[in-house]
Protein backbone atom coordinates (compact mmCIF):
# COMPACT_ATOMS: atom_id res chain seq x y z
CA UNK A 1 0.00 0.00 0.00
CA UNK A 2 2.88 2.37 0.80
CA UNK A 3 4.40 1.68 -2.64
CA UNK A 4 1.04 2.36 -4.31
CA UNK A 5 0.53 5.69 -2.54
CA UNK A 6 4.12 6.69 -3.34
CA UNK A 7 3.57 6.03 -7.03
CA UNK A 8 0.27 7.92 -7.09
CA UNK A 9 1.92 10.87 -5.34
CA UNK A 10 4.71 10.85 -7.93
CA UNK A 11 2.24 10.67 -10.81
CA UNK A 12 0.22 13.64 -9.62
CA UNK A 13 3.29 15.77 -8.83
CA UNK A 14 4.06 16.40 -12.51
CA UNK A 15 2.62 19.23 -14.58
CA UNK A 16 4.87 18.48 -17.54
CA UNK A 17 2.76 16.42 -19.94
CA UNK A 18 5.91 15.15 -21.61
CA UNK A 19 6.65 13.19 -18.43
CA UNK A 20 3.19 11.95 -17.49
CA UNK A 21 3.00 8.80 -19.61
CA UNK A 22 6.60 7.78 -18.91
CA UNK A 23 5.95 8.23 -15.19
CA UNK A 24 2.77 6.14 -15.43
CA UNK A 25 4.62 3.31 -17.20
CA UNK A 26 7.37 3.33 -14.58
CA UNK A 27 4.80 3.31 -11.76
CA UNK A 28 3.01 0.25 -13.19
CA UNK A 29 6.36 -1.50 -13.63
CA UNK A 30 7.24 -0.92 -9.97
CA UNK A 31 3.80 -2.04 -8.79
CA UNK A 32 3.49 -5.42 -10.53
CA UNK A 33 6.94 -6.16 -12.03
CA UNK A 34 5.73 -7.09 -15.53
CA UNK A 35 7.90 -7.99 -18.51
CA UNK A 36 6.97 -4.76 -20.31
CA UNK A 37 4.57 -1.85 -20.01
CA UNK A 38 3.63 0.21 -23.08
CA UNK A 39 1.37 3.24 -23.40
CA UNK A 40 -0.05 4.01 -26.84
CA UNK A 41 -2.07 7.09 -27.80
CA UNK A 42 -4.38 7.12 -30.81
CA UNK A 43 -3.50 9.98 -33.19
CA UNK A 44 -4.30 11.08 -36.73
CA UNK A 45 -7.47 11.62 -38.70
CA UNK A 46 -10.61 9.53 -38.13
CA UNK A 47 -10.07 7.59 -41.37
CA UNK A 48 -6.31 7.11 -40.80
CA UNK A 49 -5.75 6.59 -37.10
CA UNK A 50 -2.31 5.57 -35.86
CA UNK A 51 -0.67 4.41 -32.64
CA UNK A 52 1.92 6.72 -31.08
CA UNK A 53 4.01 4.90 -28.47
CA UNK A 54 4.25 7.43 -25.63
CA UNK A 55 6.15 5.16 -23.25
CA UNK A 56 7.66 1.69 -23.13
CA UNK A 57 9.62 0.18 -20.27
CA UNK A 58 10.96 -3.32 -19.66
CA UNK A 59 11.63 -4.89 -16.29
CA UNK A 60 15.38 -4.10 -16.53
CA UNK A 61 15.01 -0.56 -17.90
CA UNK A 62 15.76 2.36 -15.56
CA UNK A 63 13.46 4.75 -17.48
CA UNK A 64 10.75 4.54 -20.12
CA UNK A 65 11.27 5.55 -23.74
CA UNK A 66 8.84 6.24 -26.60
CA UNK A 67 8.26 7.73 -30.02
CA UNK A 68 9.25 11.35 -30.43
CA UNK A 69 6.31 13.73 -30.49
CA UNK A 70 7.54 15.09 -33.82
CA UNK A 71 7.39 11.64 -35.44
CA UNK A 72 5.84 11.61 -38.90
CA UNK A 73 2.31 10.27 -38.36
CA UNK A 74 2.48 8.35 -41.65
CA UNK A 75 5.33 6.20 -40.26
CA UNK A 76 3.37 5.09 -37.17
CA UNK A 77 1.52 1.74 -37.08
CA UNK A 78 -2.10 1.90 -38.17
CA UNK A 79 -5.01 1.16 -35.86
CA UNK A 80 -6.23 -2.24 -37.06
CA UNK A 81 -9.76 -3.53 -36.30
CA UNK A 82 -9.66 -6.80 -34.41
CA UNK A 83 -6.37 -6.22 -32.61
CA UNK A 84 -6.38 -6.20 -28.82
CA UNK A 85 -5.57 -2.50 -28.71
CA UNK A 86 -8.46 -1.69 -31.01
CA UNK A 87 -10.95 -3.69 -28.94
CA UNK A 88 -9.83 -2.14 -25.65
CA UNK A 89 -9.86 1.31 -27.27
CA UNK A 90 -13.25 1.16 -28.99
CA UNK A 91 -15.18 -0.97 -26.49
CA UNK A 92 -13.59 0.59 -23.39
CA UNK A 93 -12.89 -2.75 -21.80
CA UNK A 94 -9.93 -4.74 -20.51
CA UNK A 95 -8.68 -7.29 -23.06
CA UNK A 96 -6.60 -10.34 -22.13
CA UNK A 97 -4.55 -12.21 -24.73
CA UNK A 98 -2.97 -15.51 -23.57
CA UNK A 99 0.21 -16.84 -25.13
CA UNK A 100 3.81 -17.64 -24.34
CA UNK A 101 3.60 -14.44 -22.33
CA UNK A 102 0.28 -12.90 -21.29
CA UNK A 103 -0.87 -9.54 -22.67
CA UNK A 104 -3.44 -7.41 -20.84
CA UNK A 105 -4.67 -4.21 -22.49
CA UNK A 106 -6.43 -1.46 -20.52
CA UNK A 107 -8.28 1.51 -22.07
CA UNK A 108 -6.77 4.87 -21.14
CA UNK A 109 -9.33 7.59 -20.61
CA UNK A 110 -8.28 11.03 -21.83
CA UNK A 111 -10.34 14.21 -21.95
CA UNK A 112 -13.91 12.80 -21.79
CA UNK A 113 -13.12 9.81 -24.02
CA UNK A 114 -10.70 6.94 -24.47
CA UNK A 115 -7.64 8.21 -26.35
CA UNK A 116 -5.18 5.41 -25.76
CA UNK A 117 -4.35 2.07 -24.19
CA UNK A 118 -1.94 0.60 -21.67
CA UNK A 119 -0.44 -2.77 -22.65
CA UNK A 120 1.05 -4.94 -19.92
CA UNK A 121 3.01 -8.09 -20.76
CA UNK A 122 3.44 -10.59 -17.92
CA UNK A 123 4.60 -14.19 -17.53
CA UNK A 124 1.20 -15.24 -16.15
CA UNK A 125 -2.24 -13.69 -16.44
CA UNK A 126 -2.93 -10.79 -14.09
CA UNK A 127 -5.13 -11.79 -11.19
CA UNK A 128 -8.25 -9.84 -10.20
CA UNK A 129 -6.45 -7.84 -7.50
CA UNK A 130 -3.72 -6.71 -9.90
CA UNK A 131 -6.31 -5.75 -12.54
CA UNK A 132 -8.34 -3.75 -10.01
CA UNK A 133 -5.19 -2.00 -8.73
CA UNK A 134 -4.12 -0.98 -12.21
CA UNK A 135 -7.65 0.10 -13.16
CA UNK A 136 -7.75 2.28 -10.03
CA UNK A 137 -4.39 3.89 -10.84
CA UNK A 138 -5.61 4.61 -14.38
CA UNK A 139 -8.78 6.27 -13.08
CA UNK A 140 -6.72 8.53 -10.82
CA UNK A 141 -4.40 9.25 -13.74
CA UNK A 142 -7.33 10.16 -15.99
CA UNK A 143 -8.81 12.44 -13.32
CA UNK A 144 -5.46 14.19 -12.95
CA UNK A 145 -5.17 14.70 -16.73
CA UNK A 146 -8.64 16.24 -16.80
CA UNK A 147 -7.69 18.61 -13.97
CA UNK A 148 -4.64 19.67 -16.00
CA UNK A 149 -6.85 20.18 -19.04
CA UNK A 150 -9.22 22.34 -17.00
CA UNK A 151 -6.40 24.64 -15.94
CA UNK A 152 -4.33 24.60 -19.14
CA UNK A 153 -6.87 24.49 -21.98
CA UNK A 154 -9.31 26.95 -23.45
CA UNK A 155 -12.79 25.83 -22.44
CA UNK A 156 -14.37 26.55 -25.84
CA UNK A 157 -11.82 25.19 -28.32
CA UNK A 158 -9.82 22.72 -26.22
CA UNK A 159 -6.57 24.33 -27.39
CA UNK A 160 -3.85 25.30 -24.92
CA UNK A 161 -4.50 28.63 -23.24
CA UNK A 162 -2.34 31.72 -22.97
CA UNK A 163 -0.96 31.05 -19.52
CA UNK A 164 0.69 27.78 -20.61
CA UNK A 165 2.67 29.42 -23.42
CA UNK A 166 5.69 30.84 -21.59
CA UNK A 167 6.62 27.63 -19.80
CA UNK A 168 6.15 25.35 -22.81
CA UNK A 169 8.03 27.84 -25.04
CA UNK A 170 11.09 27.80 -22.79
CA UNK A 171 11.04 24.03 -22.40
CA UNK A 172 10.51 23.32 -26.10
CA UNK A 173 13.19 25.71 -27.38
CA UNK A 174 15.91 24.98 -24.83
CA UNK A 175 17.95 22.99 -27.38
CA UNK A 176 18.26 25.80 -29.95
CA UNK A 177 21.86 26.58 -30.82
CA UNK A 178 23.39 29.65 -32.48
CA UNK A 179 24.13 29.47 -36.20
CA UNK A 180 27.06 30.84 -38.19
CA UNK A 181 25.22 34.07 -38.99
CA UNK A 182 23.40 35.19 -35.83
CA UNK A 183 21.82 38.05 -37.76
CA UNK A 184 19.83 35.64 -39.94
CA UNK A 185 17.09 34.51 -37.56
CA UNK A 186 15.62 32.35 -40.31
CA UNK A 187 18.46 29.87 -39.77
CA UNK A 188 18.17 29.42 -36.00
CA UNK A 189 17.85 25.71 -35.45
CA UNK A 190 18.13 22.79 -33.07
CA UNK A 191 19.02 19.16 -33.64
CA UNK A 192 15.66 18.50 -35.27
CA UNK A 193 15.13 21.86 -36.96
CA UNK A 194 14.13 25.28 -35.75
CA UNK A 195 11.04 26.52 -33.93
CA UNK A 196 8.62 29.01 -35.44
CA UNK A 197 5.84 31.03 -33.93
CA UNK A 198 2.80 31.95 -35.98
CA UNK A 199 0.16 34.37 -34.76
CA UNK A 200 -3.23 33.83 -36.43
CA UNK A 201 -5.98 36.44 -36.45
CA UNK A 202 -9.46 35.92 -37.94
CA UNK A 203 -10.23 38.65 -40.45
CA UNK A 204 -13.29 40.82 -39.70
CA UNK A 205 -14.39 38.57 -36.83
CA UNK A 206 -16.38 41.39 -35.26
CA UNK A 207 -18.62 41.37 -38.34
CA UNK A 208 -19.35 37.68 -37.73
CA UNK A 209 -20.48 38.36 -34.17
CA UNK A 210 -22.45 41.46 -35.18
CA UNK A 211 -24.16 39.79 -38.15
CA UNK A 212 -24.79 36.28 -36.83
CA UNK A 213 -24.53 36.52 -33.04
CA UNK A 214 -22.00 35.25 -30.53
CA UNK A 215 -23.19 31.62 -30.66
CA UNK A 216 -22.32 31.42 -34.34
CA UNK A 217 -19.12 33.32 -33.60
CA UNK A 218 -18.21 30.66 -31.03
CA UNK A 219 -18.93 27.96 -33.61
CA UNK A 220 -16.50 29.64 -36.01
CA UNK A 221 -13.82 29.64 -33.28
CA UNK A 222 -14.45 25.98 -32.49
CA UNK A 223 -14.35 24.90 -36.14
CA UNK A 224 -11.20 26.94 -36.76
CA UNK A 225 -9.52 25.18 -33.83
CA UNK A 226 -10.43 21.81 -35.35
CA UNK A 227 -9.02 22.88 -38.71
CA UNK A 228 -5.83 23.92 -36.93
CA UNK A 229 -5.51 20.41 -35.45
CA UNK A 230 -5.95 18.90 -38.92
CA UNK A 231 -3.63 21.32 -40.69
CA UNK A 232 -0.65 21.18 -38.37
CA UNK A 233 1.32 18.18 -37.20
CA UNK A 234 1.13 16.04 -34.11
CA UNK A 235 3.92 17.79 -32.20
CA UNK A 236 2.92 21.36 -33.07
CA UNK A 237 1.54 23.24 -30.07
CA UNK A 238 -1.71 25.06 -30.72
CA UNK A 239 -2.99 27.89 -28.52
CA UNK A 240 -5.95 30.22 -28.29
CA UNK A 241 -4.72 33.50 -26.87
CA UNK A 242 -8.18 35.00 -26.52
CA UNK A 243 -10.90 36.41 -28.75
CA UNK A 244 -10.07 35.66 -32.39
CA UNK A 245 -6.30 35.36 -31.83
CA UNK A 246 -4.55 31.98 -32.04
CA UNK A 247 -0.91 30.93 -31.94
CA UNK A 248 1.14 28.00 -33.25
CA UNK A 249 4.52 26.91 -31.90
CA UNK A 250 5.90 24.73 -34.69
CA UNK A 251 9.11 22.83 -35.35
CA UNK A 252 10.42 22.43 -38.89
CA UNK A 253 13.48 22.89 -41.11
CA UNK A 254 13.75 26.30 -42.75
CA UNK A 255 11.69 29.41 -43.30
CA UNK A 256 10.31 28.06 -46.57
CA UNK A 257 8.77 25.01 -44.89
CA UNK A 258 7.34 27.18 -42.11
CA UNK A 259 5.78 29.54 -44.67
CA UNK A 260 4.29 26.60 -46.59
CA UNK A 261 2.74 25.16 -43.42
CA UNK A 262 1.16 28.45 -42.40
CA UNK A 263 -0.08 29.16 -45.92
CA UNK A 264 -1.57 25.66 -46.15
CA UNK A 265 -3.58 26.42 -43.04
CA UNK A 266 -4.63 29.82 -44.40
CA UNK A 267 -5.82 28.13 -47.59
CA UNK A 268 -7.68 25.41 -45.67
CA UNK A 269 -9.60 28.10 -43.78
CA UNK A 270 -10.40 30.07 -46.94
CA UNK A 271 -11.76 26.97 -48.69
CA UNK A 272 -13.89 25.77 -45.75
CA UNK A 273 -17.55 26.72 -45.72
CA UNK A 274 -18.51 27.70 -42.18
CA UNK A 275 -22.20 27.00 -41.41
CA UNK A 276 -24.35 30.14 -41.93
CA UNK A 277 -21.26 32.36 -42.20
CA UNK A 278 -19.74 30.90 -45.35
CA UNK A 279 -16.19 31.99 -46.18
CA UNK A 280 -13.87 33.09 -43.38
CA UNK A 281 -10.25 34.15 -43.85
CA UNK A 282 -7.27 34.55 -41.54
CA UNK A 283 -4.11 36.64 -41.48
CA UNK A 284 -0.89 35.04 -40.23
CA UNK A 285 2.41 36.53 -39.11
CA UNK A 286 5.34 34.27 -38.23
CA UNK A 287 8.91 34.43 -37.01
CA UNK A 288 11.77 32.10 -36.20
CA UNK A 289 12.56 31.50 -32.54
CA UNK A 290 16.14 32.65 -31.94
CA UNK A 291 18.63 31.15 -29.50
CA UNK A 292 18.15 32.95 -26.19
CA UNK A 293 14.74 34.28 -27.23
CA UNK A 294 12.07 35.12 -24.69
CA UNK A 295 8.40 34.24 -25.22
CA UNK A 296 7.55 37.94 -25.29
CA UNK A 297 10.25 38.79 -27.81
CA UNK A 298 9.26 36.04 -30.25
CA UNK A 299 5.56 36.81 -29.87
CA UNK A 300 6.09 40.53 -30.52
CA UNK A 301 7.89 39.81 -33.80
CA UNK A 302 5.12 37.50 -35.02
CA UNK A 303 2.51 40.01 -33.85
CA UNK A 304 4.25 42.76 -35.86
CA UNK A 305 4.05 40.54 -38.93
CA UNK A 306 0.36 39.68 -38.51
CA UNK A 307 -0.47 43.37 -38.01
CA UNK A 308 1.29 44.07 -41.30
CA UNK A 309 -0.68 41.26 -42.99
CA UNK A 310 -3.99 42.73 -41.83
CA UNK A 311 -2.96 46.27 -42.78
CA UNK A 312 -1.90 45.06 -46.25
CA UNK A 313 -5.17 43.42 -47.27
CA UNK A 314 -5.68 40.44 -44.94
CA UNK A 315 -5.95 36.75 -45.92
CA UNK A 316 -2.18 36.37 -46.25
CA UNK A 317 0.91 35.06 -44.49
CA UNK A 318 3.76 37.45 -43.64
CA UNK A 319 7.26 36.56 -42.47
CA UNK A 320 8.78 38.97 -39.96
CA UNK A 321 12.29 38.32 -41.31
CA UNK A 322 11.22 39.02 -44.90
CA UNK A 323 9.48 42.23 -43.88
CA UNK A 324 12.58 43.43 -42.01
CA UNK A 325 14.84 42.49 -44.92
CA UNK A 326 12.65 44.41 -47.37
CA UNK A 327 12.60 47.46 -45.11
CA UNK A 328 8.86 47.28 -44.41
CA UNK A 329 9.45 46.62 -40.69
CA UNK A 330 12.09 47.56 -38.16
CA UNK A 331 13.15 44.68 -35.92
CA UNK A 332 12.03 45.93 -32.51
CA UNK A 333 14.11 43.24 -30.76
CA UNK A 334 17.42 44.65 -32.03
CA UNK A 335 19.27 47.96 -31.65
CA UNK A 336 21.87 48.29 -34.35
CA UNK A 337 23.56 44.88 -34.55
CA UNK A 338 22.82 43.95 -30.93
CA UNK A 339 19.96 41.57 -30.16
CA UNK A 340 17.86 42.51 -27.15
CA UNK A 341 16.41 39.01 -26.75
Amino acid sequence: MILLTDRIAELTSHRDRELLDTTLAAAIKDLIQPLTVSIHRCVGEEDDRRWLNRARICIADPVATGDRLWSDVATLPKVAPGEARYIAFTEQCVVSVPGQSHLTVFPLLGDCEVDGVVEIETVDALDDLAQRTIAGVLRIYGNFERLLDYSERDTLTGLLNRKTFDESFMRATADLVPVLDPGDDRRARGADGGYWIGVIDIDHFKRVNDSFGHLIGDEVLLLLARLMARSFRLHDRLYRFGGEEFLVLMRCHGAENAALAFDRFRSNIEQFQFPQVGCVTVSVGFTAVRPGDTPTGAFERADQAVYHAKKSGRNQVCSHADLVQSGQLVDATKVGDVELF
